[in-house]
């Protein structure tokens, strides 16, 4: 903040504080307004209303340079800079007060950086660079060097690793965890033994990151034999879902299908199955996966690409998805009620598994914006469905089930 506008708010603060020591009786000049906690309290709310004001000053309708392959880059930083509970907390700078590491987030700066280009522009810049972000993305993740076209669905898995590690609430070097015990562990009821590892978890990664964007997956287990059921839960970040294959060409599949297809029942036979707790062996056995916890950001990764022995191969299925009242409440504990997302940006995938582009499509306040690396301009609803979609992000708006 400039000198005289930091001058003129302290004075302000003082003023305030001034007034409110009068009228309680006493006298200014024997009280410290300066060391006041009452000073402390309204300073804070000058600075976030100040900041608040600085927000407002961009629509984010900027686009982002291509340097050299960097379209994947592109179209998840305009995604990300579309969530808004990451991008205000970015741009004012809140993960300074919260991390709990010494060292430089040089990350987190550099991402914050690239936000402030997009948002905070007086409406003269049109494009921003990501060249040092890029940088030093790379140096904290050697795997994306070079200039070949990367996976854009990689780089947000590895982007928000990263930036979480720098921002953790939690020390980095930890106490190591008990594990509970397998008599006690199976008293538990389901719900309660899935708040123990959320707690767990939460004992060693805690970030806005994670306030965000993680979730809990529940994977059940039914052993054939002896009908004993064993859970594990485990965090993510992101749902990858499988598209299924349709014997029509053209065939629109639908998003519903592919959850469907992620959640549903899968044989395992004796050599593919885990040891039965109760058997004490391999058992045939079933697996089930559920949404234990719902997180406020949902990441849908819409898996086209598909490896076989020697080749790669792209689907190319259209898959059709709602954008506003995406219900996932059936993919979720026996007792859970609807649990609605509304989509607010997608990440586009064209062309080949060699030779492909990506772009991105934000939700604005009067409508949709596309965002083709530095050219932006406007698109309609209807063509946000098509064959392209990759990456899907959700907002939270409705969560009808108990919360820990």
């Amino acid at each position: 903040m400039p000198r005289a506008e930091s001058t003129a708010m302290d004075n302000s603060c003082q003023a305030l504080c001034r007034n409110l020591v009068t009228q309680n009786g006493l006298q200014p000049e024997n009280v410290d307004i300066s060391q006041s906690v009452l000073y402390t309290s309204i300073m804070g709310l000058l600075l976030v209303t100040d900041n608040e004001k600085k927000l407002q000053l961009g629509n984010g309708q900027v686009g982002l340079r291509n340097i050299g392959n960097t379209c994947f880059l592109n179209a998840i930083v305009q995604c990300l800079s579309h969530t808004r509970s990451l991008r205000d907390y970015c741009l004012m700078r809140t993960y300074l007060q919260d991390k709990h590491s010494n060292q430089e987030p040089v990350l987190m700066n550099e991402f914050c950086k690239v936000l402030a280009g997009l948002w905070e522009c007086d409406g003269g810049e049109t494009t921003v660079n990501p060249g040092k972000f890029y940088h030093v993305f790379k140096e904290s993740v050697p795997y994306f060097s070079g200039y070949s076209q990367q996976d854009a669905q990689e780089f947000l898995r590895f982007l928000l690793d990263r930036l979480h590690t720098e921002i953790n609430r939690r020390p980095s070097k930890r106490p190591a965890v008990m594990e509970i015990k397998e008599p006690t562990y199976t008293r538990f009821r389901i719900s309660e033994e899935a708040f123990a590892m959320w707690q767990r978890n939460l004992d060693r990664d805690d970030s806005k990151i994670v306030d965000l964007f993680s979730g809990q997956l529940r994977s059940s287990l039914h052993c054939s034999v002896c009908s004993h059921y064993s859970n594990t839960f485990d965090v993510f970040c992101d749902l990858s879902l499988p598209i299924p294959k349709k014997s029509d060409y053209g065939r629109t599949v639908t998003l519903r299908e592919c959850l469907d297809l992620f959640s549903q029942e899968e044989k395992l036979d004796k050599e593919n199955s885990p040891m039965c707790e109760r058997c004490n062996r391999r058992t045939e056995s079933t697996k089930r996966l559920t949404i234990q916890r719902f997180p406020k950001i949902l990441v849908i990764h819409l898996n086209r690409f598909t490896m076989s022995r020697y080749s790669i191969s792209k689907s190319t299925v259209p898959v059709s998805f709602p954008l506003n009242g995406l219900d996932l409440g059936p993919f979720g504990p026996v007792d859970c009620g609807p649990v609605l997302y509304d989509l607010y940006a997608v990440c586009n995938h064209s062309g080949t598994v060699n030779m492909g582009h990506y772009t991105a499509a934000c939700r604005e306040e009067e409508g949709w914006c596309y965002y083709n690396d530095s050219c932006v301009g406007e698109i309609t609803e209807e063509k946000l469905q098509s064959n392209q979609a990759y990456v899907l992000f959700y907002e939270l708006k409705s969560c009808n089930i108990t919360r820990k």
